[in-house]
């Protein structure tokens, strides 16, 4: 079964208000085996919402329509969705009778216009809606099905999940979709599409298929695995196996197959070694702290963390040599890892980060251009060091920074120390 989702409202069309009620529908449906093919917003224009829905119900079996439901003359849902089905308008005297019930609890009268509240599509199943006024409506047009939803999360979400329930779940067969997310860092989308894709073209002739999507963020890439099945075991071990494979052919690339995040699984290791660690960073500003400290527990294993933003606090709080600054400059890979033994020594603890760079966006140069940033990690005899050469504007930078930091320790911490 497929399903396109409408969220209807001029004001999901600005920057004052982002759709985020398609996102709880897709999973909700997501997990009944449902997959939401396509979505789309539209502004409170009735002969728009029209042409909209009349294609969605010419393609998919379940359209979901969200907002647009309540008493003023943009509220035009209702109208819209009449229009499309050829259905009359009846008024629904229980809803209009409810509603007025709801004021009066208030002390109000209710106004004229909630009666548009009260007009039902002929033939509709009216979904009762205890957190508003707008109850939800059901139809069954053919083989198509049409779900009307009131825009407010907290009347939306507990219709949408009666509906499930009653009226949707069963008709999937105990089908349902499942997932694996795999998270990879320090290589770029082709190099992991190159190497993914020959591994997970053979899943879409298989049984059950499995299919998917590459995504790149901000310092790392994500392969989303999915398949609809009705045995959960099964389903289980496929997608582990797949799982298994994408793994051996991207090797200690990936560093997540459980939705961890990189700061979880770096805090993971430190705390299984009982390990200690303490930053030293100059163009992240503490971010690395920060993230690592983002981690509930994470005082079980982070000392502290020192903002070395000038060449005097490199020298003055980690003994950085000034004729080391002087010879190599301090964006510079020595720098990065006097930086880290540094703060390893004065903390006293077990491993040491160092990140010195230029975030931009001014203070490049041709040697050294912006987004130049060296970094290092100390632990015992083991030390690691790169520059980088990252692009983007100053928090991005800043963020490719401290995630190099943290997958540079995840990477120090698997290998055996020296």
């Amino acid at each position: 079964m497929n399903a396109q989702i409408i969220a209807v409202g001029s004001e999901l069309l600005t920057p004052l208000r982002v759709d985020t009620n398609s996102l709880a529908i897709t999973e909700r449906l997501n997990a009944v085996g449902i997959d939401v093919r396509l979505k789309a917003v539209v502004g409170d224009d009735r002969t728009e919402l029209a042409r909209v829905f009349r294609q969605a119900i010419a393609q998919v079996d379940l359209v979901v329509l969200t907002g647009g439901l309540g008493p003023t003359s943009d509220d035009v849902t209702r109208d819209a969705v009449a229009e499309v089905l050829r259905l009359p308008l009846d008024e629904d005297p229980a809803i209009v009778e409810r509603i007025r019930q709801r004021f009066a609890a208030r002390g109000w009268q209710m106004p004229a216009i909630n009666r548009q509240q009260g007009q039902v599509p002929r033939g509709a199943v009216v979904l009762p809606n205890a957190n508003g006024t707008a109850p939800g409506l059901w139809i069954e047009h053919g083989a198509v099905m049409v779900l009307l939803l009131p825009g407010p999360p907290r009347e939306l979400m507990p219709i949408l999940d009666r509906v499930i329930e009653a009226r949707l779940a069963p008709k999937t067969g105990g089908r349902r979709l499942y997932r694996r997310v795999l998270k990879i860092t320090g290589r770029a989308e082709s190099h992991v599409e190159e190497r993914a894709q020959p591994v997970y073209v053979r899943w879409r002739d298989a049984e059950p298929p499995i299919s998917t999507t590459i995504l790149a963020a901000l310092g790392q890439i994500e392969l989303h695995l999915a398949l609809i099945s009705g045995d959960r075991a099964r389903a289980g071990e496929a997608l582990d196996r797949a799982v298994g494979e994408l793994v051996a052919a991207l090797g200690d690339s990936v560093y997540s197959t459980d939705g961890r995040t990189l700061e979880q699984v770096v805090g993971g290791l430190l705390r299984e070694k009982a390990l200690h660690i303490a930053t030293a960073e100059s163009c992240t500003g503490g971010l690395l702290a920060s993230r690592l400290t983002d981690v509930p527990g994470s005082s079980d294993y982070v000392d502290r963390g020192v903002v070395c933003y000038s060449n005097r606090a490199k020298v003055e709080l980690l003994g950085v040599p000034e004729s080391l600054i002087a010879e190599f400059g301090a964006v510079s890979e020595p720098v990065a890892e006097a930086m880290a033994r540094g703060i390893r020594d004065r903390a006293g603890v077990d491993l040491g980060v160092g990140i010195t760079g230029i975030a931009g966006p001014g203070g490049g140069s041709e040697a050294k251009p912006v987004g130049t940033v060296a970094v290092a990690a100390a632990w015992g005899a083991l030390t690691m060091v790169k520059t980088f050469r990252f692009i983007g504007a100053r928090e991005q930078v800043k963020h490719q920074a401290a995630q190099s930091g943290l997958d540079m320790v995840r990477r120090m911490l698997l290998a055996p120390p020296r």
